[in-house]
């Protein structure tokens, strides 16, 4: 099978269906043939001569192109024109925003294309890397902060220098999907103290452990759905949250927006009034600003600077080079699901392929049925019902049985043992049992956060010298005995304390700041 990718029509757009590396993964891994237009990788700094070292065969025209190919890899959805120069059972995998371009679905119908918007991968776990939306958000999330940086005018650190003090930057992330998640950590990264609100509960817990703050309003109400996005919540909660933005709008340097909702206008979360409120310098970034923006005085497109001094920006850098790369691994993951070259197939069975071809064998798509994917609440329910009913039967009678298992061989060695070990033995052997249990019941109980398993492992052993040592230890401080059950304290403290400095070491490795 072929597979085309021309260049992109669309004014603005910088991205690419496919990068020197993904063409090397469709050729020599997946088995497909790749023609791609002259100059199509050049907005994102991949030339013709990248394309031809991974494998592709360059073409000259975009005619071409939709001629040979039988799968069609492309960024922004195909124009009128580029219809016409499509073919019957031709494959096309792009964005299409099928909920606001019916029109455009029907045209593509007509032809007979079988056209896949990856706009439109249900979010399901098994086809997250496939997610087009997820993959650009985080990039937009990323590009969101440094953009903001550029026009603040200020470090986002807090610094002391010998010239003054310098605070932090304060930072509003509102909404807490991908992107805004992505916008959190890179301004927590530069040092600046950020705050985040979402009206899903569950996002709560990632917003804390990314070192933000999650703001909130006294209203409980919980925003999640089924499909992973955010519900229309009621009055009284809107009300109640348009008067913490207030409240925060006086506060914060940069506000960072990223609700959106498929198919729809993106909600007004920061009217004109948070605006005005907010200090000369600030800076809105609105990542919603293509669908309508949160913000009521976003221009898509533009970056300009309010009256009152604060900049709103509409438009973002798209890193396509980056962009590209991550775009060309979704297409390639689904066209793996599919079956690559040698068992291609098209399965409308597939909860993914179905839901995403919005144009089949000649007829419309779309809308898909409904396909709840966040089933948690449901999942936790059943697993304690579960729980309730059959595990305390059988794990307390199979616990018990064990437990007299045990209880029954130890003492049959323990009587045996006595019949006919020497006395020292015995002694010895009583305070190498004391010291093995009580050790290691104290040391393996301690949290794994606090120190790695081997060192767990480490410290128990330590543990049960310890306290064989103090079990040993005589009153007479000069024999050799004491001398020998001290030493040995000695040193399994210093292993043990030892282990918790190495783990504390390593733990700050992998911290941030």
């Amino acid at each position: 099978m072929k597979v085309g990718i021309p260049a992109e029509i669309t004014k603005g757009e910088m991205r690419v269906g496919a990068t020197p590396k993904t063409v090397q993964r469709l050729i020599n891994k997946q088995g497909f043939e790749v023609f791609i237009q002259e100059g199509a990788g050049i907005n994102s700094n991949y030339s013709d001569q990248q394309y031809r070292q991974s494998g592709a065969t360059i073409l000259k025209s975009a005619e071409e192109i939709y001629d040979v190919a039988d799968i069609i890899l492309k960024v922004q959805a195909v124009s009128d024109e580029e219809i016409n120069l499509m073919h019957k059972d031709q494959v096309s995998l792009s964005y299409l925003s099928p909920a606001q371009n019916l029109d455009l679905l029907q045209k593509l119908a007509d032809k007979g294309v079988n056209a896949i918007a990856m706009d439109a991968i249900p979010r399901i776990s098994r086809a997250q890397k496939m997610d087009v939306l997820s993959s650009m958000a985080n990039i937009a999330g990323y590009r969101s902060v440094i953009e903001s940086a550029n026009y603040f005018g200020r470090f986002l650190n807090g610094q002391i220098t010998a010239a003054g003090k310098v605070e932090p930057a304060k930072v509003l992330v509102i909404g807490a999907g991908v992107a805004g998640l992505a916008a959190i950590g890179t301004a927590r990264s530069l040092g600046a103290i950020v705050r985040a609100f979402d009206t899903r509960m569950e996002v709560a817990e990632q917003i804390q452990s990314m070192g933000a703050k999650f703001l909130t309003v006294d209203i409980e109400e919980d925003g999640s759905t089924a499909s992973g996005y955010s519900k229309v919540m009621s009055q009284a909660f809107i009300d109640a949250e348009m008067e913490l933005f207030k409240d925060q709008a006086s506060e914060v340097d940069i506000v960072i927006t990223t609700a959106q909702i498929p198919g729809r206008q993106a909600p007004k979360l920061w009217l004109d009034y948070h605006v005005e409120a907010m200090k000369s310098g600030s800076v809105i970034v609105d990542l919603a600003a293509s669908s309508g923006g949160n913000c009521t005085e976003t221009k898509d497109g533009e970056i300009y600077t309010t009256d009152n001094g604060v900049t709103i920006i509409g438009k973002l850098d798209q890193l396509p080079t980056q962009a590209s790369q991550l775009y060309g691994n979704n297409l390639c993951h689904l066209l793996d699901d599919m079956g690559k070259a040698e068992a291609w197939k098209i399965d409308m069975d597939d909860d993914v392929v179905s839901r995403a071809m919005v144009t089949y064998d000649g007829e419309v798509n779309w809308p898909p049925e409904p396909l709840p994917v966040n089933p948690t609440k449901k999942v936790k329910a059943e697993v304690q019902e579960t729980s309730e009913v059959i595990s305390p039967k059988n794990k307390s009678g199979g616990r018990s049985k064990g437990i007299l298992v045990s209880i029954v061989l130890m003492g049959a060695l323990l009587y045996f043992l006595g019949l006919y070990a020497p006395k020292e033995f015995m002694g010895h052997f009583t305070v190498f049992v004391l010291s093995v249990f009580i050790g290691w019941q104290v040391i393996w109980n301690v949290s794994h956060s606090l120190h790695t398993p081997l060192m767990a492992v480490t410290n128990a052993i330590s543990g049960i010298i310890i306290i064989g040592g103090l079990i040993l230890t005589e009153q007479d401080l000069t024999s050799p005995m004491t001398i020998l059950a001290l030493v040995a304290i000695l040193v399994a403290m210093i292993n043990i304390a030892g282990g918790f400095f190495v783990t504390n070491r390593m733990l700050k490795m992998f911290r941030k700041g």
